[in-house]
């Protein structure tokens, strides 16, 4: 006799025996290829509060049983999951996906979940059966069975909507009626909402995905060297100077404000103007060689002024609708502190003086590391952690790390963990100029972003390549391409050589193919002299007092501030992924564009890269991206000159001036086509 009880043998028990499961690495409900995830989930994916994180994953059982499958997600805090619905998108690769909205600046965890949806299976083979013209008694009883056995768990609506079915079920005994009734799509909605989920299967981890604020993803960084914002030669800016040069960068459009290290400099060796061995008595030295017996990685240089100087100067930061960084470089002069505190957190050689800093040839004799590893471990890496937490009290959001590649990875995992878990809106730059499995390494263990060898890649192709790697494959899952035009030691052959054009190229690269990007103050001034057969720059002011002319002939200010209105205003232009790249028959222009998924805002970028001459070409609109035809017209505003077009098809021609016109950025529209009958018009 057939019974609720034995339900499972009819309709799909999804759990083998213990005894035959012992060493079995499949279930009865496969779920594999879950995606995202990094390193099979060891790692988190990264997004923005806002973003919906999808989900995709191959799900399968055998036989022809319909499933089910949900996202489960949950805050990393809490216990309980919600949940989201996942469709099958591709019956035959049985490839389903679902979409979460994340919504809080935190971590979730996430993973899968599916289930045999038994009446629906049962309706599927009843509505063969019925289209073949079979009796169908027996189906119709198991089908009651299964509306009895849901009715236990079912209340409201879906109760009501149960009970009717099983009244009428009872009363009538025709089958015609009855299988109307048991087929109604009301009826078989509620019965998939009343599942019975315990024998659901789940993927086999738990993924998660660190949820940052959207300025991990989305901000334009002005690095401003703190000691060279006044006016006086041979003195110290201060931090009013600086804030008095808050309002013009502002202008520009910047939304963060990057110093190098605010912190006393040591005098044991102290290097001199270009990096010079022997310092004299007036010369600053280099901010990185932190610490001498005014303090080390928590106090401020006495010429910049005092800890609540700074803090008023992150006030006003914040007023004018800016942030501010700090270098966070994990390094000491010989004169800081620690090493008469902690002569233990230090490596001694043999004839007991202390290792000094080297990237052999390249010696740093101002500066000495600490030893990450040793009894003294726990010690040192709760203090490399306060200090941290301690310019966070401050007011600092964003901290960007020198040298990173050259710690231990656990380190930075557990220190970025550790203060996130305490401040989650803290964002993480690695200047990882390093080798690809050492960037992306440090991306995966925790930084929010990271630099790149965009400062490198020059040539068409080159950017092409590099771009398509970072926005297609599994990388842009968790590194936020950060691309600086320049830095403080980076002052590269091809700004150093285009002179102003090159500067806006570069610029315009930076600001409009990434979504996050920054320059060194002196960009906007084109300054490219180097050293001679270096990329360093002459008279670099890392090593001596500097007071420029901010408004001096040739910079690119206005240019600037056209490029970043335009970043703000297109909001194609706030995400990295949307990124392609269309066709121009000239090796020297490239063209590319971002649109938003509901094709609301299309921006296109022609750029020509070389800065010495212009060249012609023929760009291919992508016209069905577009969501237009072949012949159709559409609206087209170059947002740098303000000019308009009605173009008609795919291909278009543009000249680009390297002294006129390096870039042009076409915002496009649908052309709404005009009656000219109507009397109205």
């Amino acid at each position: 006799m057939t019974t609720v009880a034995n339900l499972p043998a009819l309709w799909g028990e999804t759990r083998v025996a213990p005894a035959l499961a012992a060493g079995l690495n499949s279930r009865v409900i496969v779920i594999l290829d879950v995606t995202p995830q990094i390193d099979d989930g060891r790692f988190p994916v990264k997004r923005e509060v806002g973003d919906a994180l999808d989900v995709g994953a191959t799900i399968f059982r055998e036989g022809h049983d319909v499933l089910r499958a949900v996202i489960l997600y949950r805050r990393h805090d809490e216990t309980g999951w919600s949940e989201a619905p996942m469709t099958l998108l591709n019956p035959g690769l049985d490839r389903w996906a679902g979409a979460v909205t994340l919504t809080a600046n935190t971590t979730y965890v996430y993973t899968v979940e599916a289930w045999t949806d038994v009446y629906e299976s049962w309706c599927s083979e009843l509505e063969k059966k019925l289209g073949a013209g079979q009796a169908v008694t027996v189906e119709l009883q198991e089908g009651r069975m299964l509306l009895a056995d849901a009715l236990g768990r079912a209340a409201g609506d879906d109760m009501r909507r149960v009970s009717e079915a099983l009244r009428i079920f009872d009363t009538h005994a025709d089958d015609e009626l009855r299988s109307t009734v048991m087929l109604d799509a009301g009826l078989r909605a509620a019965m998939t909402r009343l599942a019975d989920r315990r024998r659901a299967v789940r993927f086999d981890r738990e993924l998660s995905v660190i949820v940052d604020r959207v300025e991990a993803r989305f901000a334009a960084w002005y690095e401003m060297f703190h000691r060279s914002q006044g006016k006086l030669p041979g003195r110290s800016a201060t931090f009013a100077d600086c804030e008095a040069r808050l309002p013009e960068v502002r202008a520009m459009g910047f939304d963060v404000i990057y110093f190098v290290p605010i912190h006393p400099i040591g005098r044991s060796h102290r290097k001199g103007p270009n990096n010079a061995l022997t310092a004299g008595p007036g010369d600053p030295g280099s901010p990185y060689a932190i610490g001498s017996d005014e303090g080390g990685h928590t106090a401020v240089h006495p010429d910049l002024g005092t800890l609540a100087d700074f803090r008023r100067f992150v006030r006003a930061c914040h007023a004018q609708g800016m942030e501010v960084a700090l270098d966070f470089a994990i390094q000491c002069s010989p004169d800081h502190p620690w090493l008469k505190e902690h002569p233990e957190w230090f490596i001694v050689r043999p004839d007991g003086t202390i290792k000094y800093a080297e990237n052999p040839p390249k010696k740093y004799q101002d500066i000495v590391n600490v030893n990450f590893f040793g009894p003294h471990q726990d010690a040192l890496w709760t203090a490399l952690r306060d200090i941290v937490l301690f310019w966070v009290e401050q007011g600092v959001k964003i901290f960007r790390v020198d040298n990173p590649h050259t710690k231990p990875i656990p380190f930075w995992e557990w220190m970025i963990g550790e203060v996130r878990r305490r401040d989650p809106e803290v964002i993480f730059l690695a200047e990882a100029f390093t080798r690809p499995p050492v960037l992306k390494m440090l991306a995966k263990v925790g930084f929010n972003q990271s630099y790149t060898y965009f400062t490198w890649r020059n040539f068409k192709h080159e950017l092409i390549e590099y771009l398509t790697e970072l926005t297609s494959s599994p990388t842009k899952e968790y590194l936020r391409p950060n691309f600086f035009a320049n830095t403080p030691d980076i002052n590269p052959p091809y700004l150093q050589t285009g002179g102003r054009p090159a500067h806006m190229v570069r610029f315009a690269l930076a600001a409009t193919l990434s979504t996050v990007y920054g320059i060194y103050n002196g960009f906007e001034l084109c300054e490219a002299t180097p050293v001679p057969g270096k990329e360093e720059y002459l008279n670099s002011e890392k090593y001596e007092y500097k007071v420029w002319d901010w408004d001096r002939p040739g910079n690119i200010k206005d240019f600037i501030t056209r490029i970043n209105r335009i970043r703000r205003e297109n909001p194609a232009l706030h995400e990295l992924d949307n990124l392609r790249f269309y066709p121009a028959d000239d090796d020297n222009i490239l063209f590319y564009g971002k649109m938003t998924a509901d094709r609301s805002n299309m921006v296109f970028i022609a750029v020509n890269v070389d800065p010495f001459d212009p060249h012609v070409a023929e760009l291919i609109f992508p016209m069905e991206e577009m969501g237009m035809k072949a012949g159709d017209t559409f609206q087209v505003e170059e947002l740098l000159t303000g000019r308009r077009h009605l173009w008609r098809n795919a291909r278009q021609g543009v000249k680009l001036d390297p002294a006129v016109n390096p870039v042009e950025i076409y915002r496009i529209g649908a052309w709404q086509q005009v009656d000219y009958r109507n009397p109205c018009f």
